[in-house]
This record gives structure tokens, sequence and C-alpha cells, in this order.
């Protein structure tokens, strides 16, 4: 049907004070996002710009002009582009001038907690366009709209020196009509300020950067315009049903249709769609709604947007997209860009999603606001789920319990709904959205029940979400964040413990827990955020991942986060670094915490990111050799495999060929082929009859053989023959490890081993001189090291216990140093200054077989009552010069540690030193290669032009880099690690995991590195 036209909106005569808790005047009712025919002006570009400390320091102009006035002298500012965060550094050159410095908060805010009140330290940012408007568009326009997709902070606006109103609300629309005082030239004139009350809802854990943030356009509305659409496109058990209402803005007789269907729809009334295909993640098809009043020339308009058809329920406690249940293999996503702030261009937001799809990500929570509404249209068309997430957080009262919260005070009531009802109005038609969210880490109160009743006034299509109240009163489903994983099975089972016991939960005076907990128990479960992807890490995500599959009432989660938060900025002696919080002088933030994703700020890949892929694969492969079968089991839920082939290959040490292992002629020798194959089912398993050939070689040694599942057709993300699973088998002794094809190398003796007498140290085997060799327990410490682990019970973080273990200054004593001609044995015993344990150690070398063969024996010696903790069980040392090219067989391209990993395949690789490395923001221990069982470093660039290599028959983890670990644990910055010509090595028998205790659980008994015995066997050569 038509509904009544929006109503007209008085225009305020003055900005909207600061102070202000309601929702600023003069703005016209929210409406969904559609494309138009109507004539449109986008306004984004250079914009002139001045920053001043506060509003009162903004100076007149020499003719005692205020700044909103249309003749004001701009002409000695600078400029800036918009949208973009006008305090980022990459304005220095075209402002030219001070222009304020981000500041990087997680929870606190950066003001004085005195709501409403904002600081008076307030800096603004007065932003100035000129501009044409095309007088034919101008004279046949009833009407037209300025419109802003976001302003970050509080904005003013006038236009032709009139004042046209305020915005709040940082990643909201806020569209103003304007039509009467356009003229062919205008001048636009928008004051930011960094802080309002506003500023009280908007805590999220990111950088406090104001800007022009999102697109600001011009709109024609002519006579007949198309206010707004309401599609409520349904999937039942009959198929496809639609429901169309419109807006309008007079009575001119309207057409919808579904252009792809060549079907007419009547406004108002719900029509079955027979033809219609449904929408999932899976399979999103999507139609073109076209709605119209008639053609421009005579005042109409016609809109488009696109829907797809799908139908969200909870049945049974399990969360269901057209009637079957989904899995959520999720991120969390923040709007950020290394330049521009807030503000993400297009292309980028483009490579995101792209990079999400290709790495098996199927969910996106918009954390902590509405997105800018390209990534939404970007879901619909390359299929996401989506929990759309309300621009509110107050998490800062929670360090002065919660007093005085937003959230539970009535003032504040109308500025809630106000922010949940223009997220819903601009939203509501995408069908990537399964959720709507309140917010994030806002505590509890009286207005949640008011967010979700105009939320459910407006849709009542979708379920809601909020995390910040464990009871879980206003909401759908329960969610929770960096639950342990024995947690999510309690709960996965039915077996959480009663609402009333849980300390998370903060009921009120007249709630009743056990009602409220059965309520609860019949809730779908979902983790909005878990394993939080700061630094090396994380750990755990297997065994997440496990638990989701296992247990119907798990949805899944989203993993914190997607990228990294980090600002470039020029380094005085040229280049760009990458800096984090306290890096601008901030008093009080929260240093690198920003530093926190599968993505760094510029979208490269960090090596989490591969292993994401590899744990949220669509389908789990298992090849069995023994069985002579592959098991194949999908998690796809909505369609079959037929989108993915299977493919096998067999390497070994003589045909891998490239930097990958890959032998590029494996097919034509019989050593690769095609696995034909029936399309599972939507969650359905079968067993798969191994090819004849790839069963030989599977049970010959000396081979690796791996099964993949690819795209078997070009997507819009990734080309045909994109892996998305993997499953492999291995029969690779150390006999086989080494490419024939190498020079052989030379035999050594026990003559060959030279040791510094004094300590027992290695000094050089044959050629090669070694530097600095050492029994290693330390790391320098991880993001995830640093953090004490949520389910310890307030135990120290890792790094913290080995500190105070001594680990980071370990001292060496030689016991016995004994040569006799056939061996050479050295005894040493390892502990730390002013501590009473200690590590025996004994060295004893042999040469077998032309190598020089070390098996080393680690007995720890732990008085009663002390829990002694490794980092990691290892042989260290330093060869000179800087290696040039490493090759292993083990596991890689990509590092694993314990807990981490699960994208390091098996087979022969070759890197340069630089790709070896896994550069982080913060310097940490990294880079490690796992199940390393052959390695050879060689073409050092000075000293001996040897090449080193190692034999580990039982393997050990490999660490090539060219810093020492004390240089990476005092470096606070990447940009700042100066390579000391040196290359340093670590051998490690074991390893401590990484876990996600930054910001979580800690590291899983089961990959813990406690003090026991160990031994170990190296082979040295030399060629």
């Amino acid at each position: 049907m038509t509904v009544d036209a929006l109503p007209p909106v008085p225009r305020p005569a003055q900005p909207h004070p600061l102070d202000a808790v309601t929702p600023a005047p003069g703005v016209l009712a929210p409406v969904a996002t559609v494309s138009t025919d109507a004539p449109v002006l986008v306004l984004d570009g250079m914009w002139r710009f001045r920053w001043a400390p506060s509003a009162r320091d903004a100076r007149l102009d020499a003719a005692g002009r205020s700044v909103e006035h249309p003749d004001f002298d701009d002409s000695g500012w600078g400029s800036i582009a918009v949208p973009s965060s006008f305090t980022m550094p990459v304005h220095d050159a075209t402002v030219g001038g001070p222009h304020g410095a981000p500041a990087y908060t997680n929870v606190k805010y950066p003001f004085p907690l005195d709501p409403p009140n904002p600081p008076d330290e307030n800096p603004i940012g007065d932003h100035r366009l000129r501009f044409s408007a095309d007088p034919a568009v101008i004279a046949s326009a009833a009407r037209a709209q300025l419109r802003f997709e976001g302003v970050e902070g509080a904005g003013d606006v006038w236009l032709n020196g009139t004042f046209v109103g305020s915005t709040r609300g940082s990643r909201l629309p806020t569209v103003f009509e304007v039509g009467d005082l356009l003229a062919p030239e205008n001048v636009l004139v928008v004051r930011v300020h960094t802080f309002s009350a506003a500023s009280y809802l908007e805590d999220q854990d990111e950088w406090w950067s104001p800007g022009i943030i999102r697109s600001v356009t011009l709109r024609a509305r002519p006579a007949h315009a198309i206010d707004d659409v309401r599609a409520e496109a349904a999937w039942g058990p009959s198929g496809a049903s639609l429901r169309v209402d419109v807006c309008a803005a007079s009575d001119a007789p309207i057409v919808a249709e579904i252009v792809e269907l060549g079907l007419t729809v009547t406004p108002g009334v719900e029509v079955a769609v027979p033809d219609a295909q449904p929408w999932s993640a899976e399979s999103p098809q999507l139609y073109t709604l076209r709605v119209s009043t008639g053609p421009a020339e005579a005042g109409g308009e016609t809109v488009e947007t696109r829907i797809g058809f799908r139908t969200v329920s909870i049945v049974d406690g399990v969360f269901q997209v057209n009637g079957v249940p989904v899995q959520l293999r999720g991120v969390n996503r923040h709007e950020h860009h290394p330049d521009f702030g807030r503000a993400v261009p297009y292309e980028t937001l483009v490579r995101d999603l792209h990079l999400m799809k290709q790495h098996n990500v199927n969910a996106i929570r918009t954390s902590h606001y509405p997105p800018h509404p390209d990534l939404l249209d970007l879901a619909d068309e390359l299929g996401f789920w989506v929990i759309d997430e309300c621009d509110l957080e107050t998490h800062g009262f929670g360090d002065v319990g919660w007093r005085e919260n937003p959230t539970d005070g009535p003032q504040w009531e109308a500025a809630l709904r106000d922010r949940a009802a223009r997220m819903v109005e601009r939203d509501k038609n995408h069908p990537s959205i399964i959720l709507w969210s309140l917010g994030n880490e806002a505590g509890v109160g009286r207005n949640l029940a008011a967010m979700a009743d105009e939320i459910r006034g407006r849709d009542a299509t979708r379920p809601l979400h909020y995390e910040g109240d464990q009871a879980s009163v206003d909401v759908d489903v329960w969610s929770r964040m960096y639950a342990s994983h024995a947690d999510v099975e309690l709960i996965g089972q039915g077996l959480e413990p009663p609402l009333g016991d849980d300390p998370w939960v903060r009921l009120g005076p007249d709630d009743d827990p056990v009602a409220l907990h059965d309520r609860r128990r019949g809730m779908p479960f979902v983790l909005c955020e878990y394993v939080h992807a700061m630094g090396t890490g994380p750990g755990g995500m297997t065994e997440y991942q496990e638990l989701f599959d296992r247990y119907p009432r798990l949805m899944g989660g989203f993993v914190w986060e997607w990228l990294e938060h980090g600002i470039h900025r020029a380094l005085p002696g040229g280049g760009t670094g990458t800096f984090y919080g306290g890096d601008f002088g901030e008093p009080l933030h929260d240093g690198n915490f920003v530093i926190d994703g599968l993505i760094a700020a510029d979208r490269t890949p960090r090596a989490q990111l591969a292993d994401l892929a590899a744990v949220f694969s669509p389908v789990v492969l298992d090849l069995d050799a023994e069985a002579g079968v592959l098991r194949v089991r999908s998690r796809l839920d909505h369609t079959d495999t037929s989108r993915y082939q299977l493919s096998w290959r067999v390497e070994s040490a003589d045909s891998a060929t490239d930097a990958d292992g890959l032998d590029p002629d494996a097919a034509a020798v019989g050593r690769a082929g095609i696995i034909a194959h029936a399309p599972v089912p939507p969650r359905g398993s079968v067993e798969i009859p191994l090819p004849a050939p790839l069963l030989e070689h599977a049970r010959t040694s000396g081979a690796v053989v791996t099964v993949e599942a690819f795209e078997a057709d070009d997507t819009a993300w990734a080309p045909r023959g994109w892996v998305v699973a993997r499953a492999q088998t291995v029969s690779v002794g150390v006999e086989d490890a080494r490419p024939a094809a190498l020079t052989a190398a030379g035999i050594l003796s026990l003559s060959d081993l030279q040791l510094d007498d004094a300590t027992g140290a290695v000094t050089a085997i044959g050629s090669q001189r070694v530097e600095d060799w050492r029994l290693e327990l330390w790391r320098a410490p991880i993001d995830n090291d640093r953090g004490a682990g949520w389910d310890t019970g307030g135990a120290p973080s890792d790094a913290a216990r080995w500190s105070a273990l001594g680990l980071d200054r370990l001292r060496s004593r030689l016991v016995s140093l004994t040569r006799t001609p056939d061996r050479v044995e050295v005894v040493t015993r390892v502990g730390a200054a002013a501590l009473d344990w200690h590590l025996d150690a004994t060295w004893v070398f042999t040469a077998e077989a032309g190598a020089l063969r070390l098996a080393l024996d680690l007995q720890p010696v732990v008085p009663e009552g002390v829990d002694l903790r490794w980092a990691r069980a290892g042989v260290s040392f330093a060869l000179p010069g800087l290696v040039d090219e490493v090759r292993w067989f083990g596991r890689g391209p990509g590092p694993a540690y314990p807990d981490t990993g699960r994208a390091a395949h098996w087979g022969w690789f070759t890197r340069t030193l630089d790709g070896m490395l896994e550069r982080t923001v913060r310097p940490q221990e990294s880079g490690a290669r796992a199940d390393v069982r052959w390695a050879r470093l060689a073409g050092a660039s000075s000293g001996p032009s040897s090449a080193l290599e190692v034999v580990a028959p039982k393997g050990v983890a490999l660490t090539v880099r060219p810093w020492s670990t004390e240089t990476l644990a005092a470096t606070t910055h990447d940009h700042l690690l100066v390579r000391d010509a040196r290359t340093h090595i670590v051998l490690d028998l074991a390893q401590h995991g990484a876990g996600t205790a930054a910001c979580g659980p800690g590291v899983l008994p089961q990959y813990q590195l406690h003090a026991r015995p160990l031994r170990g066997v190296l082979e040295f050569r030399v060629s």
C-alpha cells in the first residue's frame, strides 16, 4: 500500500547543544537505502579545512565574518579529503597545519565521566565546500535533500549561510531538507565537534578520530518522489512470498515489479512469487525490486532495491534460516583504514569481503555500529550472514560501577530509540541481515527494553541480539564473548549453571532467575566474540569449531577481529611506519590492544587468516589410506558440494620443484588427478574409494599425498582451483627428506666440532662458524603471553610467570666436558639468578654417516612447590651473516605453534630469510615452522659460503630470523627492528601454545609446556 508521505520537519534556528541528550531536531525520518533515477550530486572530494582546539578558538576572518557566512574568507585554509577522519597523519601535507591527533582507548573514555557534558577541550574541524547545482535540476525538483551517511563526532551544518541542522549518531545517516536554500552556486559548511553528549554512547574499542567519514550527497526529490520502500521477502514451505509497502510524496499511481521475473506486485498485499529461488549465504540469489511513480520528466521517480527471499526462525533452541539450521563462521569487522581512519574506500571494502570469502568466512558482525551501506550490498551479493549492530557502547561506565549509565537513564531513551530506528529503517531490506543487535558492552538498563520495542515495532522478521545482558531479557539469542571451551561445551549440552549462579548476570529486584534461566536455556547460543586474533595466535580455534559442529544449539561465533587498526605515519628517515595507542601523545590509551586482527591495517593477510580458513573449511576431508577411502563431511547448510571438485597429488623430495613444494608436471606423470564423486548433500557425509594410483602412492614410503577440495569455477572472489580444504598422508622419513639434486654434503667427523672449552658451547661445525650457542627456554612474549587468561582464576600471565621464573635471564654453568675418540659429552646446568630450580642438560655429540649427531637430554630439577613452566625448550644459535635461502621438509609454508597452524601442511618449501618472517606491528615471537625434519640454510651474504643442514628425526620447530630473542622483546615497533648482520636460529623440541589470553581464555592444558624431561636428536651437515 501507499503510506502517508514523510511528515515535514521544522528547521531548527541554531545548533543542537553539545550537552543535549535528545536526538537532534530538523532531521528527516529514516528510510531505506535505494538507488534512484532522480538526480544525485556527490559532494565527496577535497574540501577547505581548518582545525581549532575548541569552538571558542575558531577565528573570524579579517572582515569579522564567522565560518558559516557564505563570503567567509577561507583562502588561508588548507584542504582535506571528504570522507575521512580529519586527525589522520595522511592529511599533514594538504592541511598545512595542526589538525588534531587520533587517540585510542579500549574501554575508558578520554574525558571525565560527567554525563551529558562534553569536555571543554573539544577540538573542532571546520569543513567548507563551494559547489555548483544545475539550475535545471533545481527547477525540476520539488524538494532536495542533503544526506550525510556518517559524521564521526557532532556536526553542525549550514548551507548558503542558513543553519540546516545538527548530526548525532556517528555511523548513521542524517538527512536534511534543503530545496529552498539551493542556488546555482552554493557554500556548504560543516563544523565537526570531537565530543558531545552523544560521545557517551559511542565508547567503542577503536580510535577516537572525528570527521565526515562517509559520503555526502545532494538528492533532488521530484513531485512524485518515492520516499521509502519496505520489502518483506520471505521463504517458507510453499516457496517465496513478498509484501511491498511504499511511502510516496503524492498519490500518483505506483507500479512495483520484480524485474527478473517480470512479476508485477501490488503494494500493501502479500503475494506468492512462484518462480523465485531462496536466498542464503551459500546461494545468494537476488532479485531487483523496481518501484515507480512514473517517468522523471513527469515528476515521477523510479527506485530499485535488491531483495532475497529468506526467513529467519528459532526452532527448539536452534537458529534456522529457510527452515534449516545454520552455522555462523564469522568475523567482527570494524571500519578502519590506515590512512583515512573511519573512511574506508570502496575498493578496500571489496578486498575485505573477497578475502573473507576466500578464507571461508560466511558471517560478519558489524562491530559495533551499522556499517557503510555498501558493505550490506556486497554481503547480499556475495553471500554473508550479518549481525547488524546498533551504534551504542558505554563500556567505560563499567569502570565506575555503571553509575549514570545511559543504558538505564530515562533521559537517554529517545536517543537510543532513535539510533535503533535509524539502523532498522536504513537496512531493513537486506536479506543478508539475520539479526539486529542492540549494541555492545553497554551494561543493562531500561533502555534495552525500549530499543527492543522500537526494533520489533518496525521489523518483526529478525531476532534480536545483545551480549551485555547475560540474563538475555530483551533478546532472542544468548550471546557471550570469550567463553572458555569448557563453558561452551556445557552450553551446547544445555548443562550451563543456573542463571542465578552466573557471576556475569545482573538481575533486577523483580527478576525471577528461575524463569529467566528456563527462557535462556531455550535460546540458541552464539559467541559474538572469540579467539582474539592479536599478534601470534590465536590458539584454540580448532577446538571451538569442533564444539560448533557437535552441538546444534551452538550457532557458531565471530572471531575478534577482522583487521588491525594500525595508523600509517611517515618516518623521519623515509618510508612508513605503523603506529598504535600512545604513539600520538594520548595521556590515556591502551597501547597496541588496537592491533588485533586477521589482516593488517593495509589488508595484508596475517598467518592466522590462513589458519582460520582451514578451521572454517566448508567441507572436512579425512584421507584414510589404510581403509582406502576419503571421508567427506559437508558443513554447508543449504547447498550441496557441487561447487567444489576434489583433486589429489603426490610429492616427494625430488619431484617438488617450486617454492611451495608443488610439481607442475605431476598430472602428466601419473602423480596427480581428479577424484570423481557425487555431490554431498547439506551437512551430509560420504566415503569415497580412493583411486588406485593415489592409493599406491599413499602406501609407498617417501611420499606426501594431498587431497584438496577446490572451487570448480571462477567466482567473484577467487579463480577456479582456489583451495578450500585439504587432507594429507605422509610417509617421509629423514632418509627421504633431502632432495637428491642438492650438492652432496661434506663428511664431518668429531674433529670438525669446535667447542668453547670454558662453556661447552659450539663455536663451529666444520667450516660453518656458530655464535651464541645456548639452551633457550624463553621467547619474546607474544601479546597472548602478556594477558592473564579469563579462565585462570586470577593467575599471572604467562609472560609474568616466565619472568618470575627467570627464563629471560638464564645462566649456564659448565659441569663437565668429556672427549673420547667416538664421542664428546658436555654437561651443563642452566638456572636463573636468585632462584633454586635448574635444568641439567647433557649434550652428546657423535659422528654418524658423515654428520655430527647431537643427542640432547634435558632433566629439570624442580623444588617442591615450584610450578616451573617454559615458553619453549630448544637449541638457539646464530650464524654470521644473513642467510639468503631456507629450504625444509616439514609443515609450511606458514608458521605453526602447538595450538595454531591448521593451514600448515606437509611438504618441501623454500623461502628467503624475509619469507621466514611473520612481521607483527609490536615485535614478538613468531614465524616458527613446525615438524621440520630436514632443513638447509644457505647463501650467507658474509662469512663462509657453506650451507648448514639440520636433520631432526622426530621433528623440531624451526625459527629463522635476523634478530635475537632479546632484541624482539625489547623493541616496541616493527619499523624499529635493526638487523645485527647475523641469522638467529632456534630449533625447538617443545613449545608452549599461543592461546588467546590477550583477551579471553589462556592456553588449553594439552598445549601448555610444563617443565618435564625432554630428549631430542639433531644431525648437522655442511655442504
